[in-house]
């Protein structure tokens, strides 16, 4: 079953986003002790639109950044170099102690001494997202989008954010643009808010057509039933897997498509990594495979990434699992947080097993 895109649009995929910097230490070693670091702009959502930017698609990032800060140009720089188009409001620092970009202070551990992530976000000015700084009948009315994507991180970093979610949800409801929603759960951020934000979480599944989470996602974000989280053995729960998506289907019939990420870790470096995508009443399973890990952060960011740009190319939907599959495992292999590949091909090559050496 095909996804019906509006034609004639400016981009084919808007991401509302708020920005920041990884540090990272060199050679797998853990935060705390000494050595040099490696800085790169990120986050989960420019994580996912990286594959289709590098890969020659319009995309386009809304964002806020700090009005003369170093570290916003880092990141408008780095966005650039990933053909990203940006609309962003620029906000005063407010002295010292005000308003920064976040750090992600995140080691990618090895063998059997698992990565540790301690976020940073005071004083994080995305968190000032606001819908009244950007133009959403210019945007979609004029320009024109194919799929927006929405981040359930975005959409609970603060009150103003939830709001500005949801209107841009309304806005592409609206005008005809496809909504892809990642519902990233994240408890820290729902502490004191459970009410507020299951209400604004469950309005854009609602009115989403592609929606993607793992286990306790579903579960905690939408209170979908759906298996216990964690344990070995991953392909052993791919039944009950089916079994939560079909929940989610029918507590939301809007969505056309619905996609999770499979994992099982055997270290560090060596992971088994799967997926199971339905649309329509189409199941595409792909068994949990061996694949070979640098830096995990950002392998479930690249398969919602893979599985759009497959939707916005319009492949058959078979592809959307496995270029989505083969992106993810792209950036395990990657120093960065996102995709950036050569080509297709490059992709293609990681699903079909091919690591020998192009000339």
């Amino acid at each position: 079953m095909a996804i019906e895109l509006k034609k004639e649009c400016k981009y084919c995929l808007v991401v509302p986003t708020s920005m920041g910097v990884r540090l990272t230490p060199a050679n797998g070693q853990p935060m705390h002790c000494p050595g040099p670091l490696f800085m790169q702009a990120t986050s989960a959502e420019t994580n996912v639109a990286s594959v289709a930017s590098c890969l020659g698609l319009p995309v386009k990032v809304l964002t806020t950044f700090v009005k003369g800060s170093p570290i916003a140009q880092f990141i408008k720089d780095n966005l650039a170099g990933r053909h990203m188009d940006v609309e962003a409001k620029e906000v005063d620092q407010g002295g010292p102690w005000g308003y920064r970009h976040q750090f992600n202070l995140a080691d990618s551990g090895t063998g059997s001494r698992g990565p540790r992530v301690h976020n940073d976000r005071a004083g994080e000015v995305g968190r000032t997202l606001n819908v009244n700084d950007f133009d959403l009948e210019r945007l979609f009315g004029k320009e024109g989008v194919q799929i927006v994507h929405i981040s359930g991180l975005i959409g609970a970093l603060s009150p103003e954010t939830g709001t500005f979610c949801l209107e841009l949800a309304r806005a592409a409801k609206k005008h005809g643009t496809r909504i892809s929603f990642d519902l990233n759960y994240r408890a820290s951020f729902w502490k004191d808010r459970k009410s507020e934000l299951a209400g604004i979480f469950k309005e854009i599944a609602s009115v989403s057509d592609i929606l993607v989470g793992n286990e306790e996602d579903f579960q905690l974000a939408l209170g979908i039933e759906g298996p216990e989280a964690g344990g070995q053995d991953i392909a052993a729960k791919i039944d009950s897997f089916k079994g939560m998506i079909n929940n989610v289907k029918k507590a939301y019939p809007n969505a056309q498509v619905f996609a999770t990420t499979l994992r099982q870790v055997v270290s560090v470096n060596c992971h088994l990594w799967g997926a199971i995508l339905a649309e329509g009443g189409n199941w595409h399973v792909i068994e949990p495979r061996q694949i070979t890990v640098l830096d995990r952060i950002g392998g479930g960011d690249g398969f919602v990434g893979g599985m759009l740009y497959a939707i916005l190319k319009g492949w058959p939907p078979e592809k959307w699992a496995q270029f989505g599959w083969a992106n993810g495992a792209l950036v395990t292999t990657l120093l960065t947080d996102y995709s950036h590949p050569a080509d297709e091909e490059q992709i293609w090559s990681i699903w079909e097993g091919n690591a020998r050496v192009k000339r």
